[in-house]
């Protein structure tokens, strides 16, 4: 690792991460403390590369992480907002530390070829992913592209909010992995802020839900959003080997760790949704509040869901809801929002990318300054693969065989989607 010294640390909490994270941190804890997992960075679009200097910053960054600790007015804040975390858990995070010298493998074979694997106990090591995507883009958006700056996000990130609470649409910020620095995220969170308590707006002020950024959610006063990502079922899957009941053995730890009445939303598409949707039955579908979409056509998950809530399981309408999160902008927010509510349900938004990376460069012909789109996946747990369906082809991730396998076990049926190119997100 370079010297510390070169550079001032771009992350100072460990709350500088998404909710989730904490959550299925708690979850591992208590549930598989001596898991061994491998992560592995992906760039899902290859022709934006970092250069040698954006490199240089991001290992510097990468070893001020070692330095991170939980404050005492941290874990009292945690415990405040996830009183229905394990007590145990807030004793433990009291000495937790990463060791990134030993747990960050960076392969960089030429000047503009970067990988990055993480490795160690599934409890060790959880918080990287978040932490490592944000800092990548800042490099990426510090040394390489560099023809943007923060005049008018302010003013962009009200104009969003203001067509939201237009239409009475539900929102959280779900920016932090693909912001351009903290600094760019915060200015979107304090215009929302702001917007919010307008004397106008304070009877819609309930529209903005919160942030899934739990600094920027302690900062502002807001709440702090998120259940689980894909990563828990992926985990749970690759430990049990039991992927026909891969998701029913991940609610029932994830119920176990937090309690029935915090289930939260249910992330349904790790498997393709219509595995998921075989095990959620009573008792599993009594606790979770909902759904949240993240793969494939939102319209056809809409239709599909609808029909197991209220033909199969024979629930009310709109006595479930569904959170939207992939790849939205504000134009797909209003015609889902209306979609959904037509077929009885409640929805609400997690909208990240194009709140926190929504550039255009500041020189002529001011065209659109794209976002990297960059994942950490789980890719071995116990050395067996992880994988990832998902509901559509553009992100299926792991080992191709063990892909395949599971698909034939699963009778996943293939699905590809007209936006689905991952390549081409937010572009």
């Amino acid at each position: 690792m370079s010297n510390h010294c070169d550079f001032p640390p771009a992350t100072v909490s460990f709350l500088d991460t998404d909710l989730y994270k904490i959550t299925m941190h708690a979850a591992i804890h208590k549930n598989f403390p001596e898991i061994e997992v491998c992560y592995k960075y992906t760039n899902r679009t290859p022709s934006m590369k970092l250069n040698q200097a954006a490199i240089e910053w991001l290992k510097v960054q990468i070893g001020h992480l070692g330095q991170l600790q939980f404050t005492a007015e941290e874990i009292e804040y945690l415990k405040s907002e996830l009183a229905y975390l394990p007590q145990e858990y807030f004793e433990y995070i009291k000495t937790f530390k990463l060791y990134p010298e030993q747990q960050i493998i960076i392969i960089h074979a030429t000047d503009d070829d970067f990988q990055l694997e993480v490795k160690g106990k599934w409890v060790d090591t959880i918080f990287y992913e978040i932490l490592l995507l944000s800092l990548i883009s800042e490099a990426y958006f510090k040394y390489v592209d560099v023809d943007w700056d923060v005049n008018g996000q302010y003013e962009l990130a009200t104009s969003k909010i203001s067509q939201l609470f237009a239409h009475g649409i539900p929102f959280s910020e779900f920016g932090t992995r693909r912001r351009r620095s903290f600094d760019t995220q915060e200015i979107v969170v304090r215009a929302f802020v702001d917007y919010a308590n307008l004397p106008e707006n304070r009877s819609k002020k309930n529209l903005l839900i919160g942030t899934s950024n739990v600094l920027l959610a302690k900062k502002y006063g807001l709440r702090p959003i998120g259940t689980v990502a894909h990563e828990w079922m992926m985990g749970v899957a690759a430990i049990t080997q039991d992927y026909p009941n891969a998701n029913k053995h991940a609610m029932d730890y994830w119920i176990k760790t937090v309690g029935e009445s915090h289930a939260g939303l249910a992330l349904t598409d790790t498997f393709g949704t219509d595995a998921f949707l075989r095990s959620f039955v009573p008792p599993y579908s009594d606790c979770y509040v909902g759904f949240r979409q993240d793969s494939g056509d939102p319209l056809a998950y809409t239709d599909k869901v609808a029909r197991h809530v209220f033909e199969v399981l024979k629930l009310p309408q709109f006595s479930k809801s569904i959170c939207f999160s992939d790849s939205l902008n504000i134009e797909k927010c209003i015609k889902y929002f209306d979609y959904a509510k037509a077929k009885g349900f409640n929805s609400n938004f997690g909208i990240g990318t194009n709140f926190t990376n929504d550039f255009k460069y500041n020189k002529a012909p001011y065209d659109k300054s794209p976002p990297l789109n960059i994942v950490i996946k789980l890719k071995e747990v116990n050395g067996k693969p992880a994988i990832k369906i998902s509901d559509n082809l553009g992100k299926n991730m792991g080992d191709a065989n063990t892909v395949k396998q599971v698909k034939e076990i699963l009778g996943y049926k293939e699905n590809e989607w007209r936006e689905g190119d991952e390549s081409k997100r937010w572009t």
